[in-house]
């Protein structure tokens, strides 16, 4: 009876503390508002929007974090990844991503590149070494380099710049909570902070 009396009580102070944690995620120290609030891709749900780069290693230690908030993502989110392009560098990152996305092997090759990249070492970020990645999951390095430069990947990579300005990143990863929020960091602090923020925005519906 002690034990199931100490169980109990050590389960209701976790829930306390961390309604107490939620609670004390504060605007300008755990997240920052958007002075110029961007429209959401899906109207009526909660948008989730991240920014990343693959040779990221704050974005690489987020990755597990953002994986297991995913596992249980609820009805009324949509999620999305932005590959950020705010130098030349990442913009070659983030044409390859759009290339997967559009060849539609993106789920296969997402965290294969990030482990290639962070935990075999390989230096895969300009066009070449993408299109050699590219071939393990069977897409022709001609296919790949006919894509790369494309209108519609072009389109894709300015829209991601523009909404990347938009909300006044300055580096990644950034989470961008329904256009109004920009949560930061790299450990299991952020995917907290985010779901406070849906719950509020949910609330304010």
């Amino acid at each position: 009876m002690k034990q199931f009396l100490f169980s109990s009580v050590a389960t209701a102070i976790f829930a306390f503390s961390g309604t107490a944690m939620a609670a004390n995620f504060v605007a300008g120290k755990d997240y920052t508002v958007v002075a110029n609030p961007g429209t959401v891709q899906v109207p009526g749900k909660i948008e989730v929007r991240e920014f990343f780069w693959y040779g990221c290693p704050h974005c690489f230690k987020l990755e597990p974090h953002m994986q297991t908030w995913l596992r249980n993502i609820p009805k009324d989110v949509n999620f999305i990844r932005t590959p950020a392009s705010m130098n030349p560098l990442w913009e070659q990152g983030a044409r390859g991503y759009y290339v997967s996305e559009a060849l539609g092997i993106r789920k296969k090759t997402h965290l294969p590149l990030f482990h290639a990249i962070h935990e075999g070492g390989q230096q895969i970020f300009d066009q070449k070494s993408q299109a050699k990645f590219f071939v393990k999951y069977g897409v022709p390095e001609a296919k790949f380099n006919s894509m790369f430069n494309s209108f519609a990947i072009t389109s894709k990579v300015a829209q991601a710049n523009k909404l990347a300005q938009q909300y006044q990143l300055t580096g990644v990863p950034a989470i961008v909570v329904n256009g109004k929020y920009v949560v930061q960091g790299e450990d299991g602090k952020v995917t907290q902070v985010v779901s406070y923020l849906v719950e509020k925005e949910r609330k304010a519906k």
